[in-house]
């Protein structure tokens, strides 16, 4: 019986041996057929786009990409262009219709102080006639003002202190003697009468040399030329009906008969040298995107206080102050380099001021002489703290990618509101009186051309900015984190451990599946939009 029942078993040896082998022989014969006869493609070789096997995957990643572009392209990114693009095309709307907000005093002294009194003055009459039937027509046309001499105290030199003032962008002074010169002239024969004394058109260009040059001198140089023309012929008649007048006399004093009277263009601070366009203009531009990209840069420096590598982590509250600390430092080195770039460049900041009533020479005026350029330094660096800070701020509510829609958003309503008269904007454009690169705008003006100063009140709102953004910076920080962690902890729900930080080492835990893992202490970049976008796209499985 023990030998019938062990032979089965020697039976049963052969048989799974012979198993075996045959098992070995067929992956032999797979690897062989796998190895030697492919039926497909390796999978590292790369094929092109339009490959036939790539058909599949091709169509469903441009369905993807349409259904992603709809939404985020038409919906948001066609929003922000109208919205926020429009601003800067808008600034310029109808400025035709809003040149009479340059207001142009019209002050007529001829014949009125002594020893020009008593006679019958002819010019100043004729030109605030014109003014007045310029200003009724219908058309483009400055806002001509007639000021009585009487509120100068008969003084021509006040009227050009009233438009360094910026109590008007122009004024048109008829000089008391412009009527009794021009008639002793064609009486005596005066050879060095000059025309260019009886009218003068006083402006400033530095106050807006794009305002200026595009808008205020073309259509003072039209009122110049008409005026010309329309006092001309009326002279002439009167010169030849004059029987009294000698032909020698007339022939003498060939310009006291035409043209007459030339008005002479008085610029009391020209806009000098060219390369200070930069510093007042588009050079500011890179002011905001400096201030706007130091948040990117060191953002990843103060997050090792925070990141447990062989060390406790920071009080979140010390890295707040730490974190505004350090912005503020590397904004004093930034506007530095920012301000002394100008310097290199050979701007003009130590000639001192000058007389407000006349023009100064060749070299031009500077507010404070040899402190101009501390003072320009400081006005950067305040331009910074107001325009960066708010950056920061925005950065840590928004997150990426939203903050490139932020900077444009940045730039266009500081550029509109700052490189362009807020006289000839829409009223809607009141609000950019207040914008931060306004304020650098008008005291960079002020600095470098010795303007009317308005520096005390654009620093005060600078300073308002940088202290407003300072009270925000601690609660858009807390945002931050409780974003991130919030973030973090939806991802780390989907996961079988996570990881727990006890100050002195990581620790991974298992946890069961869907069961949210313990506030993760990290500091890194949130991304509040995304996440809303996130959840708005799940459901298209995006």
């Amino acid at each position: 019986m023990a030998s019938s029942s062990q032979e089965p078993r020697r039976d049963d040896v052969p048989d799974e041996r012979a198993d075996s082998n045959s098992q070995e022989s067929a992956v032999d014969a797979w690897s062989s057929t796998a190895i030697h006869q492919p039926t497909h493609q390796p999978l590292h070789h790369a094929v092109g786009f339009w490959h036939p096997r790539m058909r599949k995957v091709r169509a469903h990643v441009i369905v993807l990409w349409l259904r992603t572009a709809y939404m985020m392209a038409v919906l948001i990114l066609t929003v922000f262009i109208l919205s926020i693009l429009s601003l800067y095309w808008a600034v310029l709307y109808r400025v035709e219709e809003n040149l009479r907000a340059l207001t142009v005093q019209v002050v007529d002294f001829d014949g009125l102080v002594e020893p020009y009194t008593g006679g019958s003055p002819m010019i100043g009459p004729q030109v605030v006639q014109l003014t007045e039937q310029m200003l009724s027509m219908s058309g483009p046309s400055l806002g001509y003002q007639t000021v009585l001499a009487s509120q100068f105290a008969y003084d021509p030199l006040k009227v050009r202190a009233s438009v360094y003032e910026w109590d008007s962008w122009a004024a048109i002074v008829i000089n008391p003697n412009a009527t009794a010169l021009l008639q002793q002239a064609v009486e005596t024969g005066n050879a060095s009468y000059d025309p260019t004394g009886a009218v003068q058109i006083i402006y400033q260009t530095a106050r807006d040399s794009t305002t200026v040059s595009s808008y205020l001198s073309p259509m003072l140089q039209q009122f110049s030329s008409q005026l010309t023309a329309q006092f001309g012929p009326n002279w002439g008649a009167m010169v030849m009906s004059n029987s009294s007048l000698t032909r020698h006399n007339l022939a003498s004093a060939a310009a006291a008969v035409n043209p007459g009277i030339s008005p002479l263009m008085y610029d009391l601070r020209p806009f000098q040298p060219a390369v200070v366009t930069p510093a007042v203009s588009i050079g500011l531009i890179y002011l905001i995107i400096i201030a706007f990209f130091s948040f990117g840069f060191f953002l990843p420096i103060h997050t090792k206080f925070v990141h447990p590598q062989g060390h406790p982590p920071l009080h979140f509250w010390q890295l707040i102050v730490w974190r505004w600390i350090a912005t503020v430092v590397s904004y004093i080195f930034i506007s530095l380099i920012y301000s002394l770039i100008s310097l290199a460049f050979q701007i003009p900041f130590t000639p001192g001021p000058k007389s407000h009533v006349f023009s100064p020479p060749l070299g031009g005026a500077t507010a404070y002489g040899h402190g101009s350029f501390a003072v320009y330094w400081m006005l950067n660096f305040s331009g910074m703290c107001a325009l960066g800070i708010a950056c920061e701020n925005v950065a840590m509510i928004i997150g990426q990618p939203w903050t490139a829609l932020w900077l444009i958003f940045w730039v266009i309503t500081n550029v509109s509101t700052s490189f362009y008269s807020m006289d000839l904007a829409p009223g809607f454009y009141h609000w950019g009186r207040a914008w931060p690169l306004h304020q650098v705008v008008e005291a960079s003006r002020h600095i470098l051309f010795d303007l009317h100063s308005g520096i005390g009140i654009n620093f005060g709102i600078l300073f308002a900015w940088a202290a407003v953004n300072t009270a925000l910076f601690p609660c858009c920080c807390y945002f931050m984190r409780w974003s991130t962690e919030r973030a973090k902890r939806k991802a780390e729900m989907e996961k079988d451990r996570y990881v727990v930080h006890d100050g002195e080492e990581e620790k991974e835990t298992a946890k069961a599946t869907g069961v949210k893992p313990p506030i993760l202490q990290n500091f890194i970049i949130p991304s509040f939009v995304s996440i809303l976008v996130d959840a708005l796209l799940k459901p298209l499985d995006l």
